[in-house]
């Protein structure tokens, strides 16, 4: 157990569910099924397969004699047909006709486009997951007033519902992608060696109709609407590339989550989940580190980069196939999956925890008020028959004056105080500082939360209330 190499993946941060689906007991299992719907579909126009033969491979879908197909790979080092022979000593009526016309790529490329629309349905299960999480947490906090920040400058305030808004608007576009690439994968269905379909034409003594319908018969008994019109041996590896730019995206969307929660762990305003035996730091036991969302950031940025395999892997295929794909695609497609999948259990876990410290984000608020207001403040001045562009160059210098006491000095943000003490504003402190409500600040944060809420995210969630209520533990 300790004496070889242990995927972190598999290990560390992907679900028992994802790693299943990409297991060699899915994929041949898939194969299996594969083989029977090629049977069933080759008997059901015409050929001499019998319904008894269709039985006997249905009867061993599942129970699959995995040693005997070991047995036999080390003897002809080619793991289909190592896996047809096993199959047929236990369907000896029927092992004639497995894989009766078909190519390696009918059960490995099929195969492939199966697992990974399956993932591809599991990540959004995940997905929509976490937009349910955001958007009770957006709720709850629609109203909170918070310092806004861009160029990570103190800016107009926002709330931190509506902060929260702004990380499901990225996964809102995110699933937009994986609805219209669910809807569109297709199997490669039964192309033969180079795309042509000469071996079915041969077995159906050249009747075209029936080899268009063997495609689809295959299709709908898989589950899918439909084949790729036109391949070569394989699926178009564009395929591929289409799939992790998807899963990137996905990525990048909770990297940028990621990096927000720790900037806030950092103000001390909003904190990940921490338990009560957890250990931040070897040395400085007071730490509180944010580890989770790290690590949603380190595997996002493997994602991000795993994107390029496919890529030019797609660019580089010649004609109707060449083998340089394989060993890649062993790596990178289950790989990106699983670590999106990790990515996606640790956001959830992340949202599911979040712990808001609102005193903390009031004070920062408040203490950056003052310099937010004073556009306010010199309108009512001017109703006060003040000149604007003298009151103006007065804020200016005064914000100055302000700014210097709280950076040089280490000071409270005195700019109320100085502005009070000016006659030509003609307002007293207790006046202004009644003006420093921080709800006249942050516009429409609120309206907004609610209507994204109401009119976005809840049909989702309605079109996929059976998939709610994922909970994710993260053991490491």
């Amino acid at each position: 157990m300790y004496d070889k190499y242990q995927s972190p993946l598999s290990e560390r941060y992907a679900s028992k569910e994802m790693q299943y689906i990409f297991s060699p007991d899915k994929k041949f299992k898939t194969w299996r099924k594969l083989w029977v719907a090629l049977a069933e579909s080759e008997m059901e126009l015409g050929l001499q397969i019998t319904k008894e033969q269709v039985d006997e491979l249905k009867a061993h879908m599942d129970d699959i004699n995995y040693e005997v197909a070991k047995e036999r790979e080390k003897l002809v080092r080619h793991d289909v047909m190592s896996h047809v022979y096993a199959y047929g000593t236990q369907c000896p009526n029927a092992k004639g006709i497995i894989h009766l016309g078909a190519t390696s790529c009918y059960v490995g490329d099929n195969t492939d486009l199966i697992i990974m629309t399956e993932a591809l349905k599991l990540v959004r299960k995940k997905l929509v997951n976490v937009l349910n999480e955001l958007s009770k947490f957006a709720e709850q906090y629609k109203a909170l007033p918070t310092l806004a920040f861009t160029h990570f400058q103190p800016a107009q305030p926002t709330t931190v519902g509506k902060r929260a808004t702004l990380w499901m608007m990225e996964l809102k576009l995110d699933l937009d992608d994986l609805d219209y690439l669910i809807d569109s994968m297709r199997l490669l269905g039964s192309k033969g060696t180079t795309g042509t379909q000469a071996s079915f034409l041969e077995l159906f003594n050249g009747d075209h109709e029936k080899i268009k319908k063997l495609d689809h018969m295959i299709a709908e008994k898989m589950g899918f609407a439909g084949v790729y019109p036109v391949s070569g041996q394989t699926y178009s590896r564009k395929v591929d590339t289409r799939v992790l730019n998807v899963l990137a995206g996905i990525a990048a969307s909770a990297h940028k989550f990621s990096n927000d929660i720790r900037l806030l762990q950092h103000l001390k305003e909003i904190e990940e989940p921490f338990e009560k035996n957890q250990i931040g730091s070897s040395a400085m036991a007071y730490k509180r580190n944010p580890m989770r969302s790290e690590r949603i950031a380190s595997l996002a940025n493997y994602v991000m980069a795993d994107v390029m395999n496919p890529a030019i892997v797609s660019a580089t295929q010649w004609f109707e196939r060449t083998l340089d794909d394989s060993a890649n695609k062993r790596l990178s497609i289950p790989e990106g999956f699983l670590a999106v999948d990790g990515i996606l259990d640790l956001y959830l876990n992340v949202v599911d925890g979040l712990v808001v410290y609102d005193k903390v984000i009031t004070k920062h608020l408040m203490a950056e008020l003052p310099f937010m207001a004073t556009e306010n403040i010199m309108m009512d001045a001017v109703k006060r028959g003040g000149d604007r562009q003298v009151l103006h160059e007065k804020i200016r210098e005064l914000s100055m004056i302000a700014g210097a006491n709280v950076k040089r000095e280490g000071l409270e943000n005195n700019l109320l105080e100085l502005i009070a003490a000016d006659p030509d504003f003609g307002v007293t402190l207790e006046e202004l500082k009644a003006n420093l409500d921080p709800s006249k600040y942050v516009g429409r944060s609120k309206e907004q939360v609610e209507e994204f809420n109401r009119d976005v995210i809840a049909p989702i969630l309605a079109q996929y209330q059976k998939e709610l209520g994922l909970t994710a533990e993260i053991t490491v």
